[in-house]
């Protein structure tokens, strides 16, 4: 029955655990310790099964991302999600590239205390008993780190198709040289973030401005990648992250990814490119 009830909820987990961590292979390493822990509670004592479950996992998630946050700081190059595929159901803005960066800057319980109460809906008094606070400090923990999201991350959202549209149109130009198209796209503040964790030939550094980031992309098409041609690799617009992006494949496997983010005026202000290897299995 204990074993039941937790695969009733173990998307959920997983859900909640990939949002505090940003990482695919650390929530489902989260989520099997949930079910150590669960498996190992005594029934009887315990009220509802899912708001339980959801503490445990929330717990391990931020224990987690404590120890993780060492290694991420030696990184080699930007530290960017791991992709990992979704549908319509997901819930697209609290699986972003561009929330989960920001989500990066956050303690440990902000982020657990945002994750749960702006993509779950939860209240402050059931996250309060998730992370072992009084109410009135998750309340305190929520208001300091929505503002900080906010000041960071605007609440602007362009619509599926709008992405899509501009996500096809920013490639074409982009394999086909077309710096001009490229740059009628870029906001002049755009940055592109490449993550390929010292495994991968990728830039170190963000690289920002409109005519920067133009430049990088216009030899795109040029050049191998990650020693494929881009003759021989396929490349397809799928969703993954809550939306549309772009999957490279080449030597029979997935060799990389690009999302994008725009502005309210539906130009390109983040691109967000995961080519390191061991982010790529999700996927």
């Amino acid at each position: 029955m204990m074993t039941d009830e937790f695969e009733i909820h173990r998307r959920l987990l997983f859900s909640v655990a990939y949002r505090i961590l940003g990482s695919a292979s650390d929530a489902e390493d989260a989520v099997q310790d949930a079910w150590l822990k669960w498996s190992a509670v005594d029934r009887t004592q315990v009220g509802e099964a899912k708001p339980y479950m959801v503490r445990i996992v929330t717990n391990v998630a931020m224990d987690r991302l404590r120890s993780a946050r060492s290694r991420r700081e030696v990184y080699v190059g930007p530290w960017l999600p791991e992709p990992i595929p979704t549908g319509s159901e997901d819930g697209g803005e609290s699986l972003s590239m561009a929330l989960l960066v920001v989500l990066e800057t956050l303690s440990p319980l902000e982020r657990a205390v945002f994750v749960l109460k702006e993509a779950f809906g939860f209240t402050y008094a059931e996250i309060a008993a998730a992370v072992e606070r009084s109410e009135d400090a998750v309340r305190q923990v929520g208001h300091r780190a929505r503002g900080h999201v906010h000041a960071r991350r605007p609440r602007f959202h362009a619509g599926q198709a709008t992405r899509r549209q501009v996500t096809e149109r920013f490639f074409a130009a982009a394999t086909g040289g077309d710096i001009n198209t490229l740059m009628q796209l870029l906001a002049p503040d755009v940055t592109l973030w490449t993550d390929g964790g010292g495994k991968v030939r990728q830039a170190t550094r963000p690289v920002t401005g409109a005519a920067r980031v133009a430049a990088w992309f216009a030899t795109l098409g040029q050049q191998s990648y990650q020693g494929v041609e881009l003759a021989d690799m396929s490349i397809d617009l799928v969703e993954f992250n809550g939306g549309p992006g772009i999957v490279f494949r080449g030597a029979g496997r997935v060799i990389g990814t690009m999302t994008l983010d725009l502005d309210d005026q539906g130009r390109v202000a983040g691109i967000y490119n995961v080519a390191n290897p061991d982010k790529l299995r999700a996927l």
